[in-house]
């Protein structure tokens, strides 16, 4: 080392960078609040002195606490009872916005219709008020249903006629979290085996937390039975949550963890490469031996036979189309999970749900998710457990 060079022993602190992000971190909690908080209590309404201030003060003590929740939520501790608290009010908040935001058309409408305030304000206060509570109330019990089945049926051209009709049910997005769904978990199982599966793919998300704090819920996987393979890779959530036990735990309840790695499946004298990929994040993680690698999952394969990739995320199809697999699964996107969320997925995923094809040959099968993230609410996208049928080509 030379006398000028000098070594950096800690990250330097970049003040700019953190002010710019709390900055940016007020603007959107201000304005997720305040245009509920204008259309339901300031606006035009005209409310009685103690019922403005009321308005007032719930909606102030809900941008303070909301930011607190959160990080104590979702941070390194993960205590459940700040999640349910933050993840609900996020829920309610963005539905509130959504609605405030649709209801200035009605009060255009009814300003060109002659209706003057406080009438109009209110009108459109109650409007909002109304189809926000119903939207919260069908779309907690979207969330909390056990998943209905999607039945898809899938030509790959190299597929045997040994495996023509192969049934593969796919769960993915589980997220077993603050909100206790072993009960719920049992349910899907139960519906999963009632579906005969020759193969079950779990392409990640299992569950925000170590498994020591979600096992009790996760534990009915165990319990899937498949004639040929029950199949797992991981999700970007898994690298929030101890992904490597999360892989040593679906192996420990007898799933095969595609940890950039295949399995080969044959039925008849015909033969299916399952093949998986660890989610496009998981580099990032600092986790040793953990990444996406397509070359590593495939290694040793015959070239001629038919590949099924699990890739928890639409936007790995990149890579699959690249080493000319016939099917990728994925999850990720939840189909938006409150409309109109899924304006924003579209802007990070190529697909929001169901099946796309990509080149030539590659196929890609988008699930809305087996359970939900976060608000415990699934508005204009239902939940799903995946029956896909292969059929030979």
């Amino acid at each position: 080392m030379s006398v000028g060079e000098t070594v950096e022993t800690e990250p330097r602190r970049r003040p700019g960078r953190a002010l710019r992000f709390g900055l940016i971190v007020a603007a959107v909690l201000l304005l997720l609040f305040g245009v509920p908080w204008w259309t339901l209590v300031w606006s035009g309404n005209r409310w009685p002195g103690a019922v403005f201030a009321a308005g007032t003060v719930l909606f102030a003590a809900a941008v303070v606490a909301f930011p607190f929740l959160m990080f104590s939520g979702h941070g390194r501790h993960h205590r459940d009872g700040a999640a349910r608290a933050a993840d609900t009010m996020l829920g309610v908040v963005w539905v509130l916005f959504v609605w405030s935001l649709l209801g200035t058309v009605l009060r255009a409408v009814l300003a060109l219709a002659g209706v003057a305030d406080p009438a109009r304000s209110r009108i459109v206060t109650a409007s909002v008020a109304v189809v926000a509570t119903v939207l919260l109330l069908w779309g907690y019990a979207e969330a909390m249903r056990v998943s209905r089945v999607r039945r898809v049926d899938v030509r790959i051209p190299r597929l045997g006629q040994g495996l023509d009709g192969l049934k593969v049910v796919l769960l993915t997005d589980t997220h077993y979290g603050p909100i206790d769904r072993a009960r719920w978990s049992r349910g899907v199982v139960d519906v999963v085996n009632s579906l005969e599966p020759d193969v079950v793919a779990h392409t990640g998300d299992i569950a925000d937390g170590e498994v020591a704090q979600r096992r009790e819920q996760a534990a009915p996987l165990g319990d899937v039975r498949a004639r040929l393979a029950r199949v797992y890779v991981t999700g970007n959530h898994e690298y929030f949550s101890g992904a490597q036990g999360w892989v040593e735990h679906m192996a420990s309840l007898g799933w095969e963890a595609l940890h950039n790695r295949h399995v080969v499946v044959t039925r008849n004298g015909d033969s299916l490469i399952v093949a998986g990929v660890d989610d496009r994040t998981a580099a990032g993680s600092g986790l040793p031996g953990h990444h996406m690698d397509h070359e590593a999952a495939l290694a040793g394969t015959d070239a001629d036979l038919p590949v099924l990739l699990l890739a928890h995320q639409p936007q790995q199809i990149t890579g699959a189309v690249a080493h000319g697999v016939d099917l990728q699964l994925s999850g990720h996107t939840h189909g938006g999970q409150m409309w109109p969320f899924h304006y924003l997925v579209r802007l990070d995923q190529p697909v929001l749900q169901g099946l796309s094809r990509h080149g030539e040959r590659t196929q890609l099968y988008t699930s809305r998710g087996t359970g939900f993230w976060g608000p415990p609410f699934r508005i204009f996208a239902p939940s799903e457990i995946t029956l896909l049928t292969l059929r030979a080509g």
